[in-house]
């Protein structure tokens, strides 16, 4: 198996829903929301690709870093690669459900694992969804990260016993999904969350908790004052809101702020090992793949994942070689032209 074909079979898995194109930038599919495009004028995809694109590197070859170091420590797991699966839900109506919800949760799980990583895995406009995830990750003993979506109190509560019955690593919640259009199609009820319901929530809980979708300083500081575990800096692949920044647009300002307390993870546009490397460079712990996983999983399962995964991670290490960085802990701006 090799990344030319995984992409022309999913290019016909997905037909109708994905193009596959040679470039995944968001503007063939804007406004395919249900689908994989971005809400509206697509804005909000296209700047996350178009932001970290502009930025360029340095690079540097008088230097030791002849074999660098890409692993990596997250609740107590050691990865060999700061790329994570994103979560992801909504096959039927995103993706065409070649695929159903059961054996995307499995591929991806797996493909992760043997990639050396983790995957996140999501919840959807059918509760099924949730627990699809939730029943892969007790397969393999618990090594994944099930997120729940700003439900109500009730419900989000329900999810986490789920969740802790599973053995999960760790939980999380993308707050970003508080106006999913999809959720509200099918009468699943989302919204913002107060400073008092994520401290419910979290407290509530004895598994770390994520939260994804930070955008601003502002509510990074918000998250870590209601105990989260870790951030993922996230506009939910521009499928929310139209015209906000691309997370590398923002990324540098939020990590300084946060300042190490917590895990800054990240997701949107990276496509490449070098765009791996760049929001590392701006101050990413690591990130989530979205978009190039669910191709990779349309055109060759678990295996594909485990592919893709792994080609971005000599990429990256690559990358880590001409820059002149011989560890994660040495990527910094200076990278970064």
């Amino acid at each position: 198996m090799d990344m030319k074909t995984v992409r022309q079979t999913a290019r016909e898995k997905l037909k109708g829903f994905c193009r596959v194109c040679p470039e995944c930038n968001g503007k063939v599919c804007a406004g395919e929301v249900p689908g994989m495009g971005g809400l509206g004028t697509g804005a909000s995809f296209k700047s996350n690709v178009e932001m970290l694109a502009a930025f360029r590197l340095n690079m540097r070859t008088l230097h030791g870093a002849k074999n660098p170091d890409t692993t990596y420590k997250l609740f107590g797991q050691d990865l060999a690669t700061p790329i994570l699966g994103a979560p992801i839900t909504g096959n039927v109506y995103n993706m065409g459900g070649a695929l159903n919800e059961e054996e995307w949760a499995e591929a991806i799980i797996q493909g992760c694992l043997t990639a050396g990583t983790l995957a996140c895995t999501g919840d959807g406009a059918d509760p099924a969804m949730y627990n699809s995830g939730v029943d892969a990750i007790v397969k393999v003993q618990g090594r994944g990260i099930p997120f729940i979506k700003p439900r109500e109190q009730e419900e989000v509560l329900k999810y986490l016993r789920r969740a802790e019955e599973a053995g999960v690593l760790a939980v999380g919640m993308d707050i970003d999904g508080a106006g999913l259009v999809t959720m509200a199609l099918k009468g699943q009820p989302v919204g913002p969350k107060t400073k008092e319901e994520m401290k419910e929530i979290i407290s509530g809980t004895s598994l770390p908790f994520i939260i994804k979708g930070i955008m601003t300083v502002d509510e990074a500081e918000v998250a870590i004052e209601v105990g989260a575990a870790a951030i993922v800096v996230s506009n939910h692949g521009g499928r929310v809101l139209d015209h906000t920044p691309g997370t590398a647009e923002i990324l540098s300002e939020i990590a300084a702020a946060v300042h190490g307390r917590i895990p800054v993870i990240v997701d949107g546009g990276i496509r490449s090992g070098t765009d791996v490397l760049k929001m590392l460079a701006l101050g990413a712990d690591a990130v989530l793949i979205g978009r190039p996983l669910i191709i990779a999983a349309y055109g060759g399962g678990a295996e594909g994942i485990s592919l893709a995964l792994k080609t971005m991670t000599n990429e990256l290490k690559q990358a880590m070689i001409l820059t002149g960085c011989a560890t994660l802990e040495e990527i910094n701006m200076d990278v970064l032209l």
